[in-house]
């Protein structure tokens, strides 16, 4: 199994990205050799964690689609995710995730008359559960926003790629998108058709992650994406279909200093609701107040979860024999709906799908049962070593 990896869905991970930017800083010649030589800092602008200069979200966004599917460079992060459960005809079961991340290093975007130059470095990442091989494939890239090696755009249509990875629409209003990317022993060539439009967490997209002003991202999903397509193991392929989910997010933040991982679910359930919930976790041992969760209706209409309207309840454990770490191995969340609940069992269908990388957690895809069946994805972090001190 390749374990080469990086963390995935950190808005706040500046030092991990920062440390991949350093890491593109040190290559100061690739592929193609410029006529002249080049100095490094021409090539990508390597900086402190500094976030001075950059937008931060401190009030509710207004949306533009297409638009606001491309880049928002004005904000130092911003990511691309992508996790789903798929099958095949007679039954094999995967599940996937594919993000691409962009970080702008400084907010300097000067002319130079090199075009290597770029103050943004690309990382994406991409992972496979073989649930009845019992197999975790994962694999990383990382890139210089620079000479066509990695990007993000919306015009003539909406593209995001690193290297021959991509995510790109099929049309210019992004009725479908389409993801492809290969890696040693494993690939998707995927088509996802959105069933619903977007859904905007926290008050109309501003997520609030901590009381600190502007500890915030823009935060919107395309929660239920019809997916069908090509999944390859092995130089096997095998036709595919299933749901997937999108997350966007773009800010200029930091987890608050007692924030020490946080537990996050996206959820499809069988009667066409989706559901995402999560908990950050703080170092005395309590939850942030201000984070919550989000229902999809079948209809695309949208309900949003404070804190108070749910709880997750870890059911047993796993121990990794590589990181040591123990996670929760299966949950139940509770949520209150009105006057009503809804009671939901998760369990993994993969036990390790644990990422070893800079930050060390586990993400991966889980089975629904009880009050409602379904499938959806899990991600656990701060369980191998606590975030505080490495974002």
């Amino acid at each position: 199994m390749n374990r080469r990896y990086v963390n995935s869905r950190l808005l706040w991970s500046g030092l991990i990205v920062t440390m991949l930017a350093l890491l593109v800083f040190s290559v100061m010649r690739v592929s193609t050799q410029p006529s002249q030589p080049i100095g490094a800092e021409t090539i990508v602008v390597a900086a402190e964690l500094n976030d001075d200069g950059f937008a931060r979200a401190v009030k509710p966004w207004q949306w533009e689609f297409p638009h606001d599917h491309g880049p928002h460079p004005a904000f130092q992060t911003e990511w691309w995710y992508y996790t789903g459960n798929l099958t095949t005809a007679d039954g094999k079961r995967f599940g996937y995730q594919f993000t691409i991340f962009r970080r702008a290093l400084t907010t300097d975007r000067r002319d130079s008359q090199s075009e290597w130059y770029t103050n943004q470095v690309y990382l994406a990442h991409f992972t496979v559960s073989d649930i009845a091989g019992g197999t975790f494939f994962q694999e990383d890239r990382f890139s210089r926003g620079a000479v066509g090696l990695a990007g993000a755009e919306v015009s003539p249509r909406f593209r995001v790629w690193i290297d021959d990875w991509a995510v790109f629409a099929s049309d210019d209003v992004v009725s479908q998108m389409v993801i492809r990317a290969k890696a040693a022993g494993f690939a998707l060539d995927l088509t996802l058709t959105p069933v619903k439009g977007p859904s905007f967490h926290g008050e109309n997209g501003l997520s609030r992650k901590g009381p600190e002003p502007g500890n915030a991202s823009y935060y919107y999903s395309l929660s239920r994406l019809e997916t069908t397509g090509i999944v390859e193991i092995g130089g096997e392929e095998f036709a595919v279909s299933g749901l997937s989910w999108m997350d966007r997010e773009f800010g200029t933040s930091a987890l608050s200093a007692d924030a020490v991982g946080w537990d996050w679910f996206a959820i499809h359930l069988d009667d066409g609701r989706d559901i995402m919930v999560g908990q950050i976790r703080r170092q005395d041992g309590s939850l942030e107040p201000l984070f919550g969760g989000l229902l999809v209706s079948p209809d695309g209409t949208t309900r949003s979860l404070a804190a108070e309207d749910f709880a997750i309840t870890p059911l047993g454990s796993w121990q990794s024999k590589n990181s040591g770490a123990t996670y929760p191995a299966g949950w139940e969340i509770e949520l209150t709906l009105g006057n009503a609940s809804l009671r939901l069992k998760l369990e993994p269908l993969l036990a390790d799908q644990e990422v070893l990388a800079n930050v060390i957690y586990w993400e991966g895809a889980v089975r629904v049962s009880g009050d409602a069946s379904g499938y959806g994805y899990a991600e656990l972090t701060g369980y191998a070593q606590p975030l505080r001190g490495l974002i």
